[in-house]
């Protein structure tokens, strides 16, 4: 089963990145981003990307401009994930072959980011948009447009987001920060995986 969860970890070394990133896969989480303002994110990358081959969708998050795009493409990322909606960023992004993912919070972001071609729609920050905004915004959205919660979902809210339509979620240090170890992540990521389940049921 691959659950719609892309797992940000913001702050994350290259010395680690791997065992986290097999953790999560274990657990049932196979989308990962690495954001761009963590140490040496393209490093981090390039790891995921040959260690985890086959086995997850890798990227980066908080990619800004086109540059870093290519940037992201050359370590061995497919997934660009940002929190705004800059076309630039989303037509490289496609370009290349790779996944977009644009932040948006209104629905001019949101219909600027599917004509520029993109995969889906980050709602960012939804703990500001709540579900009632999305269900809103999801009124007049094309049918079958994927939308991802992301900074305020987590396990105590996925089934309000579940309920008015939402396709996924981003989860930032609800699943990882710095200073905890594989093992720490696991065990979050269960307790992710299961809230996820048990509100898609």
């Amino acid at each position: 089963m691959s659950r719609e969860i892309i797992a940000i970890l913001r702050g994350v070394k290259p010395s680690e990145v791997l065992e986290i990133g097999q953790a999560l896969v274990a657990v049932g989480i196979d989308r990962i981003e690495v954001p761009l303002n963590s140490p040496d994110p393209l490093h981090s990358i390039k790891i995921l990307a040959k260690g985890l081959a086959g086995q997850a969708t890798l990227g980066a998050g908080t990619v800004l401009d086109a540059a870093q795009v290519v940037d992201v493409h050359n370590a061995g990322g497919t997934l660009v994930v940002s929190p705004d909606c800059n076309p630039a960023v989303i037509e490289k992004t496609k370009e290349l072959g790779m996944l977009s993912y644009p932040g948006v919070a209104t629905p001019t972001e949101c219909f600027t980011a599917l004509r520029h071609g993109a995969d889906g729609l980050k709602f960012f920050p939804a703990s500001l948009i709540g579900p009632s905004g999305l269900a809103a915004i999801s009124a007049v959205l094309p049918k079958g447009t994927k939308t991802y919660a992301v900074g305020g979902a987590d396990p105590s809210n996925f089934a309000d987001w579940f309920r008015v339509g939402v396709t996924g979620f981003g989860i930032g240090s609800g699943i990882y920060k710095p200073g905890l170890t594989a093992d720490d992540v696991a065990t979050r990521a269960l307790e992710i995986v299961a809230a996820y389940d048990a509100g898609k049921a």
